[in-house]
């Protein structure tokens, strides 16, 4: 009888999926942001005491139902630094696009490789795809959650102003996915999250429920100035995502929540300002905040890279 071929997880243990970071325990989560800021230490060639053994030789299928920049280049540069390699695919180049189920694309895709990242129209896809796949799942956005983004956010303020823990980050804007994983990382790494949201705009309910759930130190209301103020850190984000079709609505809806000098002056002396780009400038964010010295968006957009390459590292070491 022929052996079956090794691969980097073993089919009696179970994929270590990356899919929202609620769904991970506070030392691990501070494990992998700590393995990020050793690998961004290290520069282009990852050590081998930082990556698992037979990474190397992994492959990971980058699946996207949306456009993307940031994600794209980030996790394929992550996979080649590791030392292994990525396979990128559109919607349309696969057969979900002809109506394949997507536990059959998992399934099949676990046959080929070691590692799954998707950014899908709808988490239910996420989902379905973790639950029928053998090999790890990485989030790289859905409607509901961007974990991978609010890695990359902690490690840049890490960077900038010390250990997260016991600080404090307003949220000014849309309750969006990338609010809701920053209350998720709020509760994990144990800060202090005051977000500002038009009421109609607030993050999703069982979030909040959730949170109250996990005694978290998380603060919804309707006022920038009172979210901003005392903060360490003020984040916001566009105000009209891909696929969404009230943009004059919403624009009108979140101009009070522009995030301008005045705005960022509430904030403490030394407090960065942070955004997961595209950012458009003079709506949700003004050109002097996006680039004066405050503002941290491309040390934050190189973290995705070494963010990535921890939870990879993570995922693939399982």
């Amino acid at each position: 009888m022929l052996e079956k071929a090794p691969t980097l997880m073993t089919a009696k243990q179970a994929p270590r999926h990356f899919l929202d970071i609620a769904d991970l325990d506070a030392k691990t989560l501070r494990n992998i942001i700590d393995n990020a800021h050793a690998m961004k230490r290290a520069g282009k060639r990852v050590p081998h005491e930082l990556r698992p053994k037979g990474v190397e030789d992994a492959v990971l299928v980058l699946i996207f139902e949306k456009p993307s920049t940031r994600t794209r280049v980030s996790f394929d540069v992550a996979m080649r630094q590791l030392g292994g390699g990525a396979l990128t695919l559109n919607h349309t180049d696969l057969q979900l696009g002809r109506g394949e189920s997507v536990a059959d694309t998992a399934r099949v895709l676990s046959r080929y490789a070691d590692g799954i990242m998707i950014r899908a129209n709808a988490h239910a896809t996420l989902a379905e795809l973790a639950q029928h796949a053998t090999i790890p799942v990485i989030n790289g956005l859905t409607e509901k959650s961007h974990p991978c983004q609010v890695m990359a956010d902690i490690q840049t303020f890490e960077e900038h102003l010390g250990p997260i823990t016991g600080r404090t980050v307003a949220w000014v804007g849309d309750g969006n996915n990338v609010a809701v994983s920053w209350m998720h990382a709020a509760v994990r790494f144990g800060f202090t999250l005051k977000l500002a949201c038009p009421k109609e705009l607030y993050p999703d309910p069982e979030v909040i429920e959730w949170v109250r759930r996990e005694k978290g130190k998380v603060e919804i209301g309707t006022d920038p100035k009172e979210a901003v103020a005392g903060a360490d850190c003020v984040v916001t984000d566009t105000w009209v995502s891909m696929g969404q079709s009230d943009a004059d609505k919403r624009k009108t809806m979140l101009a009070p929540y522009a995030v301008d000098a005045e705005l960022m002056s509430k904030a403490n002396k030394n407090a960065v300002f942070m955004h997961c780009l595209p950012a458009y400038r003079g709506h949700e964010v003004s050109e002097d905040v996006l680039e004066g010295p405050q503002s941290v968006i491309f040390d934050e957009a190189e973290n995705r890279l070494h963010a990535q390459k921890a939870i990879l590292a993570w995922c693939l070491g399982g």
